[in-house]
């Protein structure tokens, strides 16, 4: 169960622990390189990134802790891999990214990674429209889902491009009473500094 919630990006694993358990302070004004990448963001705010790695090109960042406010970078990943690490690849294989994907396709994709992921049926797509990420033509959707066996229904908004033929997306999730409300203009401050290359 531990390792379905880090795959689904700190969506409740270890939600007694401190803020700063097995993380290390991002420091605001910064620019971070991103592991795997040459993705660079500089947060406005202080953040603490996971010391559990989600995936080869995936990394997750909190402020109050996993449940509450988890910023997660999927970075560099290329054709035929996986959003995340997988849960059981014989009988429930997550969907693979492909560069010829459009933004309802990577919405797709995201969506049923976690369907798959969480074992959760318990997951929509919100919206979807056009915005620019790194300096390129790329996209934005809100989502909301409820993970297995919780009540706390949250709410998420995902941005992202893909750029040489690899997909790029940082995504903000927290519950949707008070967390998310409270954190989303910093993470879109955020996502307005990313820069690969």
């Amino acid at each position: 169960m531990k390792h379905t919630m880090v795959i689904l990006g700190a969506a409740a694993l270890l939600t007694a622990a401190p803020a700063m358990a097995g993380f290390k302070l991002i420091p605001a004004g910064q620019p971070q390189l991103l592991r795997k990448s040459s993705l660079t963001v500089t947060p406005t705010i202080p953040w603490n990134r996971l010391g559990a790695r989600l995936g080869r090109n995936a990394e997750a960042w909190t402020l109050d802790g996993h449940s509450l406010n988890d910023l997660i970078f999927y970075t560099a990943i290329p054709a035929g891999k996986t959003l995340f690490r997988e849960v059981d690849k014989k009988n429930k294989p997550l969907p693979k990214f492909d560069p010829k994907m459009l933004a309802p396709d990577i919405a797709a994709l995201f969506e049923s990674s976690y369907r798959i992921a969480g074992s959760t049926s318990l997951f929509s797509i919100d919206s979807i429209e056009p915005a620019t990420f790194a300096g390129k033509p790329g996209f934005r959707f809100s989502y909301s889902f409820t993970v297995q066996d919780e009540e706390v229904r949250r709410a998420g908004e995902a941005t992202g491009a893909v750029i040489n033929g690899q997909l790029y997306m940082i995504t903000f999730e927290a519950p949707k009473i008070h967390y998310f409300d409270r954190n989303i203009e910093d993470y879109r401050a955020l996502v307005a500094t990313a820069k690969v290359g």
